[in-house]
């Protein structure tokens, strides 16, 4: 039976998986996809300052309007709540229809241009709270889960190294905003300033999405065969480590896995160390002595490892596995705890600003880990669901990681909230050691070289 243009196959593996092929991009949305790559990561680009560079506003924010530095740290803690608490809902709102990637762009970057407006015309604190803590969190929460989902989607076949180049954005973006906040940011421009970052994340986000397409359910690139070992070295080794999923799990189904829980408190326990290095990492260095400046450029430091890491560890998760991998991250992340401590309080400028990236690798590279693995875990279709219960770990890692954090920094100073941090990081690399992919019972026999005769149909209609 010939295929008509447009068409496509669907094929069903000898778990019961389908894959539909035979469709290029240019089938489904009239562009090559790797825009799909460059546009989300410029999404990411733009609403990266509201987490990571927030820190550097602290004190400008305290002077300008008087609200207490504990305030200040909280309405962090809040943006990160909704930012997290919005990636399942999002995500069931897009895999039902209801909402489209574009939508959910446009929708966000108007949330996040909202959220910088609250904190620079707020007439007091609660407001913040709800424009810039609220309205902003869940603006970058849209922006954020559809921009990870998307890039998974289309490269299902390599998703480690994309997701992480993608997921960088989300740290790196924010570097030229710390020093902007830090030594160029004062009580007589801070309304001037706040708005400019506002209509640059507006413009960022806004333009960004509005190209943003998913493919169909089940799309798989038509040059990777899913039944068989290719010609294609970097997808053979990526899906012998990194094996696709049994099946599209549902959300229903995927809670039901005892694997989605301990990779939710795993998320909950890294994230928390990142939120809380972002939070405290410039008025910790300011307390050790350190000028502002050096302060910020050890923050600084830490954003662009934190983000070119991300990138980096999804291309070694692709080669080695992403449970291995992410064990050896986690590792990382708790040791450089103890090691920034030891740095701060011996006055070390150089092993700080070394700590501090290595630091800001840990901490940036979990998050294309989780994103990553919840599709090889779980399947593509709904991995917007599937991994907005994964990273709703950090609705609570947020509160606790920068409210909670002040609140241990006030009772027994950073000594003890550094100590606490590390131990945190090396008991989540423990847990991380019993991640395994449900369903797969024999993880070292993943692909086979012969087709074993699959269900297959062939379908005539235009997909676009």
């Amino acid at each position: 039976m010939s295929v008509a243009t447009g068409g496509f196959r669907e094929v069903t593996d000898q778990n019961g998986r389908v894959y539909r092929i035979g469709e290029t991009p240019h089938d489904i949305m009239r562009r090559p996809r790797w825009l799909m790559v460059w546009l989300p990561w410029l999404g990411m680009l733009g609403i990266s300052i509201s987490e990571y560079a927030f820190g550097a506003a602290e004190e400008t924010l305290h002077k300008s309007h008087g609200w207490a530095s504990i305030h200040i740290f909280w309405m962090l803690g809040v943006w990160v709540f909704f930012q997290a608490a919005t990636a399942y809902p999002a995500g069931r709102l897009r895999e039902s229809g209801k909402l489209s990637a574009r939508n959910a762009m446009l929708l966000g970057a108007l949330f996040a241009f909202f959220g910088y407006l609250a904190l620079s015309h707020a007439p007091h604190v609660i407001f913040a709270y709800i424009g810039f803590g609220m309205f902003g969190g869940i603006g970058a929460g849209l922006v954020y889960a559809t921009c990870v989902n998307m890039v998974g989607k289309w490269y299902p076949e390599r998703r480690g190294g994309k997701t992480g180049f993608v997921n960088g954005a989300f740290a790196y973006g924010s570097v030229p905003f710390v020093y902007l906040f830090t030594s160029a940011m004062d009580v007589s421009n801070y309304t001037v300033i706040l708005d400019l970052v506002g209509l640059y994340v507006l413009a960022a986000v806004g333009i960004s999405g509005f190209f943003f397409k998913d493919p169909p359910k089940n799309w798989w690139p038509a040059h990777v065969d899913p039944l068989k070992l290719q010609a294609d070295p970097r997808a053979t080794r990526s899906l012998l480590k990194n094996p696709p999923a049994v099946k599209q799990f549902t959300p229903r189904e995927a809670i039901r896995q005892p694997v989605l829980p301990l990779m939710w408190l795993c998320l909950l326990m890294t994230s928390g160390i990142n939120i809380f290095g972002i939070a405290f990492q410039v008025p910790f260095g300011k307390e050790m002595g350190f000028a502002a400046a050096i302060a910020a450029t050890g923050a600084s430091l830490k954003a662009i490892v934190n983000g070119t890491g991300r990138g980096v560890i999804g291309w070694i998760s692709d080669r080695y596995g992403r449970r291995q991998t992410l064990v050896f991250v986690c590792v990382v992340l708790g040791s450089a705890q103890f090691l920034l401590l030891w740095a701060g309080m011996a006055h070390n400028l150089v092993f700080f600003l070394i700590f501090s990236m290595i630091s800001g690798f840990g901490g940036g590279a979990i998050f294309p880990l989780f994103a990553a693995m919840t599709a090889d875990y779980f399947g593509e279709n709904n991995n917007a669901s599937n991994y907005g219960m994964v990273y709703s770990g950090k609705v609570i890692s947020g509160l606790f990681g920068s409210g909670m954090g002040a609140v241990v920094v006030g009772a027994w100073g950073y000594p003890g909230a550094f100590v606490m941090a590390g131990s945190i990081g090396i008991v989540a690399g423990v847990l991380a050691l019993f991640l395994r992919q449900p369903g797969r019972k024999s993880p070292h026999k993943v692909l086979v070289t012969a087709d074993p005769k699959p269900v297959s149909r062939e379908v005539v209609d235009d997909p676009a």
